[in-house]
């Protein structure tokens, strides 16, 4: 080996990209340029029914035999032990509650009724998202993969129980961009006692470029930390320090070629931009007094009905992806009161923007889902409280969609009549999110991005488009 060859082994690829008289950092800035790296929506793979979504996350796995799923047998064999066929084979979840003895069926002491057109079963725990039901489509029966909060909530975020893969909302936005010119593409709103498990993991944009990844907002005060401009500093002087910046940095990608520069000035020029439109996304004051007291907002407060106004504020600026966490759906231990105050905080700010979407012709180009990492056993789990609560359940659990080209007023799927197994029409998470993508213009097979050698896609290798759902 010569000394030539010798140093070529120490040379850096920043090096070769300096050194290199073609210029590749140049032809590797414009070809980001191309592709939108700095928020312009792009076309999809077919027209659009969907312009934006608005996912309503709720954090811990609701229980649809308190909500939506209404089985009568569960009534008639309450408190009697499981058939032994249903056990067989399967894991949950905290077995040890279910082998200290042996697990009965719970009924649920909530009442049901068929509401709407549609006949929709909805319990008395929901009687506001009960009234907007002829807008919905419920998808019952969906499974997922695995029973534990962290690994579940990566899996319907990001198509992988493996954290480090890029979320929904990145795929989305890398693969149709974003009409909002002065706000991120993605955004990302929580409420409830604590943040969802797995964190920001589920917003991050994985092996996408960090432009992708999800930002998350407040509902007061400045929607991000240290947004506003610092004390004795005007936006003269702002203006010329972010230019020299961007100066700065197009100079080091121009010879390193790395993209994550690139990302870097996007942010940079976002959050100037954002300083004017962030405080006025913020300020409810233009909003009615009918239309805050529809949602139950309270302006300045952070709550999942602020939130809720919030991101169809969001969509109503051009966002594409709008992702609200609201924690506190884990009831192990306790179907009663802690069940009652969750439904309480979600339920009427969720019928509101149904309504508020629907008036002002969002709802059309807005598509709405909402639900959980999974959904409850039939089975009752009794701890230490004495109470009865359900334990995590992911062959069988329901969500629901409306808006954005959803055909309304639908239950797609069905389950057993003891709610265990799905029966009819199956559907699994990357079938959920093929067809959320179908909605949105995207060909769930053809969004890939190369990575370690292969193309990635966020519903792996499977996954089909539940047409169904589609109007």
């Amino acid at each position: 080996m010569d000394r030539e060859d010798l140093s070529l082994q120490f040379e850096t690829r920043r090096h070769f990209f300096s050194r290199c008289g073609v210029g590749l950092g140049k032809v590797a800035l414009l070809a980001l340029l191309d592709e939108g790296l700095f928020a312009d929506a792009k076309p999809g793979h077919f027209p659009a029914k969907a312009k934006s979504v608005i996912y309503l996350f709720m954090a811990g796995g609701p229980s649809q035999f308190e909500l939506f799923d209404y089985k009568p047998a569960l009534q008639k064999y309450n408190h009697q032990a499981v058939p032994d066929s249903l056990m067989a084979g399967k894991r949950f979840a905290f077995m040890d509650s279910f082998t200290k003895d042996k697990p009965k069926l719970l009924g649920t002491s909530r009442t049901f009724q068929r509401h709407g057109h549609s006949g929709a079963w909805v319990s008395d725990l929901l009687p506001h998202i009960a009234s907007v039901s002829d807008q919905l489509t419920f998808l019952k029966g969906v499974s997922t993969e695995n029973f534990n909060h962290g690994p579940a909530k990566c899996f319907v975020n990001t198509g992988s129980t493996r954290f480090g893969r890029p979320s929904m909302g990145s795929w989305i936005t890398y693969g149709i961009g974003s009409e909002a010119t002065d706000l991120p593409g993605f955004v990302v709103l929580q409420s409830g006692p604590r943040g969802p498990r797995g964190g920001a993991a589920l917003w991050a944009s994985g092996f996408l470029p960090t432009a992708y990844q999800g930002v998350p907002f407040r509902s007061g005060g400045d929607p991000i930390l240290d947004l506003s401009r610092p004390p004795g500093i005007s936006p003269e002087a702002q203006q010329e320090t972010i230019q020299a910046i961007r100066d700065l940095n197009l100079s080091e990608m121009t010879q390193s070629g790395d993209s994550e520069i690139a990302t870097r000035i996007a942010s940079y020029e976002m959050a100037y931009k954002m300083q004017s439109s962030g405080p006025e996304l913020i300020d409810f004051a233009k909003e009615s007094k009918e239309t805050l007291e529809m949602y139950g907002a309270d302006p300045g407060k952070a709550s999942y009905a602020n939130n809720c106004l919030l991101a169809r504020r969001l969509v109503e600026r051009g966002v594409r992806f709008v992702q609200l966490y609201h924690t506190d759906w884990d009831h192990h231990a306790d179907l009663g009161q802690p069940l009652e105050q969750v439904t309480r905080e979600v339920d009427q700010p969720t019928a509101a923007l149904i309504r508020d979407l629907s008036q002002r012709g969002l709802l059309e180009r807005t598509l709405v889902i909402w639900g959980g990492e999974f959904g409850r056993t039939p089975m009752g789990e009794v701890r230490d409280s004495g109470k009865a609560g359900r334990n995590h359940h992911i062959d069988a659990f329901t969500l629901w969609m409306a808006g954005g080209g959803v055909k309304p007023g639908q239950t797609i799927g069905e389950t057993d009549e003891l709610g265990f197994s799905p029966v009819g029409d199956r559907m699994d998470i990357h079938d959920f999110h093929a067809t959320m993508l179908r909605l949105l213009g995207l060909d769930h097979t053809r969004l890939t991005a190369k990575f370690q050698g292969r193309d990635f896609r966020l519903t792996d290798v499977s996954g089909r488009v539940v047409e169904k759902v589609i109007a």
